[in-house]
This record gives structure tokens, C-alpha cells and sequence, in this order.
């Protein structure tokens, strides 16, 4: 894992020299301001803040059978997935900007602790949610409440952290990115246990009948991840009382204490056209390269238009074919297929047989995935026009194996497209070094629109599947 990420972090940040000037202003540049060398504790206390920005998100979509359940025959099951989706995509693309925008005025260390808490405690309502019972509708808003607040807590934390991080050196955004990879899979992987746990030694109907399996398998899932992020608040603190953090740190707490000194002093006012101009060119800047990087942008995009278009909503919906295998850990283990297989595609980019950086490509392999639709819609969904009638995929082990390839190319593609965009040696239309960071954001906030737009298609592909007005049925 440390592999992989560390070829994607110089893939982002390697440049070229085109001038023997430029060359000298690259190698004085390139010098660290801070020690490469980071000690191990503070790279992993940063894989579980990594981890933690992702926790909202995973824990969302993989306790959708408890959902399910809890909204059962009030008409509003069919899209919960969706709405679910777009609330937690909307919060954290809105938020996200804002985090971003305001970051030089806040505290990463207050910001990070903040955002620690919020999720902990939205969390921990989810757990007492498992020892009451609400009319669905009102379930239903608590929910999406709790995501969208869950999402925008995340969104002001991963800003704070990546701050940080880079200045900590490659290793330890190394190791924030390994742990926003592997949250997935293992928070997957934990569901599967609950699931297990939950449904041993009962019979697949007198589980699905009442849904007690269902919500045992919330309650520890749900508990075991409001102590996770105890962990991560614990391991946050002793992180910021660090001397390494306090002398790294130091830059980015000062210049916030400044600016909100500034703001209540007449003395700042002649600043003001100064920072209005940096501003300008700073916008100017990000047009160029929105521009230059269009096919990019657009790849990258359209990977999750796709993936959040039919994962999870009609992905959940697919039910075994086996009668004997449980419902409950059918949709689990499909969580953990996906995760597995978005893991395997990153891991691939650690390859050099297996980078593609022709943007075109990426563009034309990004618009083929739009094919797993109508393969996805082959499988066992449950829809009244097949109550009674045989899928044509009529095998869980390719229903798996089509999910495995899926979060293949959504892990593969995702990250070629992000490591593509703001290199300067593999994109020529970045003039410089400059160019990167900006680069890297632009591409991440087309990331993050994707995941917008897939939740809103969502609604589209859930009406051919319920054969219904996705908003009312």
C-alpha cells in the first residue's frame, strides 16, 4: 500500500526543467522546509485521521439493510438509497468549497477537533437510533440530517488535514491517503462480521421477518465505529501536542491567528487591493487550468456519475439467487466485493504496465463504464416486472464477479485521472510547478461534482428498476 501511494504522490508533483534557470529554481525549491523524517506514530496517527475523513461516508451506504428495514412499506424504501446519495454527495461538494475557501482563516488543529467530535456524536445517534422505533417518514429525516452533517463535518476535516500533512513530507500523506483508502474495506469487512453475528443461528425468514438481525448488526457496527473515532479524537490530540506538529504547525496556526487579527484592524485596509489582485489571479489561474484539463475533469467525473448512479442504490436491490444464503450478508458482502475491488484498482497504479496517462483514453475507458448499467440490471433486482421470472445473470458469483471488475475501474480509472491532470511530466498543458496544486484541486472538486451528479442519475436508473416515479413511489 505504501508502494502505491507513494508512486501517485511523485506522480502529482514530479516536474521537468525546461531552462537551466529553471532548473537551479526546481532543485533550491525542491529542498524540504521540514525533516522527511517523520516519526512512525505520527504516520499512523495520520492513516486513522484518514480513515475518519471517509468513516461518514462508508458508514452511510453500508448500513443501508438496517435502512431498509426501518423505512419498510411506507413507500419512500425505493429511493432512500438515492436520497441518501445526494445528500451526503451535496453536503460535502458545498462544504468542501467553503472548508477550502476559508481555510487560511481557521486553526487546522481547532477545525480538525472540531469536525473529530461532530462526527463522533452523529455517530453515537445513530447507535441510540437502533433502541427506538419512528414513524418512517421521520426515520427518513434523520437520516439524511445525520449524513449531510456527517459529510459537511468531513468535508472541514479533510481540509485541515491535508494541510497539515503536506507539510509533514510524502510519507505521512502517504499514509492519510492509505488510510482513506483501506477505511472502505474495512468498515465493509466489520459489517460482514456483524452480519454473521447477528444472523447466527437463525433462519433466513424468521430474520427478515421482524429485521432483528438487521438492527443487531446496526447497533455493533454503529458502536464500533463511534469508538473508532474516539480512537482517531485521542490520537488527534496527542498529535497537536507534539513537538514536531507545533514547529510544522506553526506557519498555518499563525497565519489564522493573523487573519483574524487583521480583519478587526483599520490598520489592514491597505492590504485589501493587494489580496483583491492575488484573488484575481488566483481565479484566473483555476479557469486556465479548468480549461486546459476539460478531459480530464470530464473523466474523472463521469467514473462516479456512473458509480454512485447504481452503487449502492440498485446494487442493494439485487437479492441471491441461492435461497439459502441470508439476504442481510448477500448485500454485505457485496459492499466488501466493491470496496475490494476499488482497493485492487488503486493498488494497480503501482505498476508501470499499467499506467495510462493519454487523457483521451482515460476519457474513452471512462465512458465505457456506463455499459455496467444494463449488466447490473441483468441481475436478481427485485422489480415487479421480475417478481416471478429468472434474471438473465441467474448466478451470485457473477453478480460478484461483474461488482469486482466495477470497483476495479471506478479505484483504476479514479486515480490515473487524479494522478494525470497535475503532473507536469506526463500533462503538457501545465506551464510550471505552479500549476500543480491548483491543478490537483480543480480535479477534485470535478471528483466530487461526479458524485453529485451520479446521485442525482440515481433517481433515473431506480424508475427503471421500481418501474416507478422515483420521487413519489
Amino acid at each position: 500500500m505504501a508502494h502505491v501511494r507513494s508512486l501517485s504522490f511523485d506522480s502529482l508533483y514530479q516536474s521537468i526543467p525546461h531552462s537551466p534557470d529553471e532548473a537551479d529554481d526546481d532543485v533550491e525549491g525542491s529542498q524540504p522546509k521540514t525533516p522527511t523524517l517523520v516519526d512512525f506514530k505520527i504516520r499512523w496517527v495520520h492513516l486513522l485521521l484518514g480513515c475518519t475523513i471517509l468513516l461518514p461516508w462508508n458508514v452511510m451506504i453500508t448500513a443501508m439493510p438496517y435502512f431498509f428495514e426501518r423505512v419498510a412499506g411506507s413507500g419512500i424504501e425505493h429511493t432512500f438509497a438515492s436520497y441518501l446519495s445526494i445528500s451526503c454527495t451535496t453536503s460535502n461538494f458545498m462544504f468542501l468549497a467553503h472548508a477550502t475557501l476559508t481555510s487560511k482563516h481557521a486553526s487546522p488543529a481547532r477545525r480538525a477537533r472540531g469536525a473529530i467530535i461532530s462526527i463522533g456524536i452523529l455517530t453515537f445517534l445513530l447507535v441510540l437510533s437502533t433502541f427506538f422505533t419512528m414513524p418512517p417518514r421521520l426515520f427518513f429525516l434523520f437520516v439524511l440530517v445525520n449524513a449531510a452533517a456527517q459529510s459537511a463535518a468531513g468535508s472541514y476535516l479533510q481540509t485541515a488535514v491535508i494541510a497539515v500533512a503536506s507539510l509533514l513530507g510524502p510519507a505521512t500523506v502517504q499514509a492519510l491517503m492509505a488510510g482513506q483508502a483501506v477505511i472502505a474495506v474495512a468498515v465493509s469487512g466489520v459489517q460482514v462480521v456483524s452480519a454473521v453475528a447477528s444472523t447466527w443461528g437463525k433462519s433466513e425468514s424468521s430474520s427478515a421477518s421482524d429485521g432483528t438481525a438487521e438492527e443487531r448488526s446496526a447497533f455493533f457496527f454503529f458502536t464500533l465505529s463511534t469508538l473508532f473515532v474516539l480512537a482517531s479524537a485521542v490520537a488527534h490530540h496527542w498529535l497537536i501536542n507534539t513537538s514536531t506538529y507545533k514547529a510544522v504547525a506553526a506557519p498555518l496556526e499563525q497565519h489564522s491567528t493573523k487573519v483574524s487579527h487583521s480583519s478587526t484592524d483599520p490598520t489592514s485596509e491597505s492590504l485589501l487591493p493587494r489580496g483583491k489582485s492575488e484573488a484575481d489571479d488566483d481565479w484566473r489561474q483555476a479557469v486556465r487550468l479548468a480549461k486546459a484539463n476539460v478531459t480530464y475533469e470530464i473523466a474523472v467525473s463521469y467514473v462516479f456519475v456512473v458509480t454512485l448512479a447504481i452503487f449502492p442504490p440498485i446494487t442493494a436491490s439485487v437479492l441471491p439467487v441461492n435461497p439459502e444464503t441470508h439476504p442481510l450478508i448477500f448485500t454485505c458482502i457485496h459492499f466488501l466485493v466493491f470496496n475490494i475491488g476499488d482497493l485492487l484498482g488503486r493498488y494497480n497504479c503501482s505498476f508501470p504496465f499499467f499506467l495510462i496517462w493519454c487523457r483521451k483514453r482515460l476519457l474513452v475507458l471512462s465512458l465505457a463504464r456506463t455499459l455496467f448499467i444494463p449488466l447490473f440490471l441483468m441481475c436478481n433486482v427485485q422489480r415487479p416486472s421480475m417478481m416471478h421470472s429468472t434474471p438473465i445473470i441467474n448466478s451470485d458469483f457473477m453478480f460478484m464477479f461483474i461488482l469486482l471488475l466495477f470497483g476495479w475501474s471506478n479505484g483504476y480509472l479514479s486515480s490515473m485521472c487524479m494522478m494525470s491532470a497535475p503532473s507536469v511530466e506526463h500533462n503538457p498543458n501545465l506551464q510550471g510547478h505552479e500549476d500543480v496544486d491548483v491543478a490537483a484541486t480543480v480535479a477534485n472538486f470535478s471528483l466530487v461534482g461526479g458524485l453529485v451528479l451520479g446521485s442525482a442519475a440515481s433517481f433515473a436508473v431506480k424508475s427503471t428498476v421500481c418501474q416507478c416515479n422515483p420521487f413519489t413511489a
